[in-house]
């Protein structure tokens, strides 16, 4: 399909699995009776809790996760495609992996993606965040076929700074990149729209990007706005600060519209690093 329709989810997640699985279950239902065909979920689609200890309490490694059971059937129950945004998948080196899945209509796993890049940050209101404590970067990028049609480039939240990620992603051939993200509320306020719709831009892609919204484990805020954006960098979809779903509708023509009218993806160039400045004679 050139055509198909796509969803965001947008969720507060709190503490338990459990309850977070089904929350999300009832609402990937619901966009899939509005017509979506692929349908993804944020970051942390599992849990979100604040502090080390807690992370590593609840991550689960892969062969026991009860989501992967739980979205596989959700998959076939709907027939939609489903890009789980993220999971805590417990590694056997004693740290995390931040992990989305990609499931097809019949339940398959088509892909797996770890996050690369780790957040750590000082925040301006004092939040100190240390991602790279608890969790395994991920080393490698990740682009798919999708059933419903086009290649999706899988990123998650703070990748979204990184544009040579999105370039790469581009160049190997996804029109359709993922940015599931619990962005924090302040950073969220100052660049999450600004930078969906540069990565849009200069990839000439679909930029899909579902997210947390609200307050969770002790007070942490996410900003929500989830998006969906075309490749001229138009915002085709954004769910503001509530719990639920958007729906934009995907033509995939748009891409190869947007990067034949600025074809920059083939005008890279390799860079010398810079050189000392000339001194003048007698210098």
């Amino acid at each position: 399909m050139t055509r198909f329709t796509a969803a965001c989810v947008q969720l507060n997640v709190g503490t338990e699995i459990e309850p977070n699985l089904e929350r999300a279950g009832a609402l990937i239902r619901r966009a899939r009776h509005a017509g979506a065909d692929l349908i993804a979920t944020p970051e942390n689609t599992d849990f979100i809790v604040r502090g080390r200890d807690a992370i590593l309490a609840r991550a689960v490694a892969e062969t026991q996760h009860p989501a992967l059971p739980h979205f596989a059937d959700l998959a076939r129950e709907t027939g939609a495609t489903l890009l789980i945004g993220s999971l805590g998948i417990m590694l056997p080196d004693g740290k995390v992996a931040n992990r989305s899945y990609l499931f097809g209509p019949s339940g398959e796993i088509l892909a797996r993606y770890d996050k690369i890049h780790m957040f750590d940050v000082d925040l301006a209101g004092g939040d100190r965040i240390r991602e790279s404590a608890t969790f395994a970067a991920g080393d490698a990028a990740v682009a798919a076929p999708l059933p419903c049609g086009g290649t999706l480039g899988l990123t998650i939240c703070y990748d979204l700074r990184f544009a040579a990620l999105y370039r790469t992603l581009a160049q190997v051939g996804a029109d359709i990149i993922s940015v599931p993200a619990a962005f924090t509320r302040e950073t969220g306020m100052a660049h999450w729209h600004v930078l969906l719709r540069a990565r849009a831009i200069e990839t000439g892609s679909f930029i899909i990007a579902p997210a947390q919204t609200g307050t969770h484990d002790r007070g942490r805020q996410t900003y929500g706005h989830s998006l969906i954006v075309a490749p001229w960098g138009d915002v085709l979809a954004d769910a503001g600060e509530e719990i639920g779903i958007v729906t934009a509708g995907i033509d995939l023509a748009r891409v190869e519209e947007a990067r034949s009218a600025l074809p920059a993806l083939r005008h890279d160039r390799r860079v010398a690093p810079p050189r000392p400045p000339l001194r003048a004679a007698g210098e």
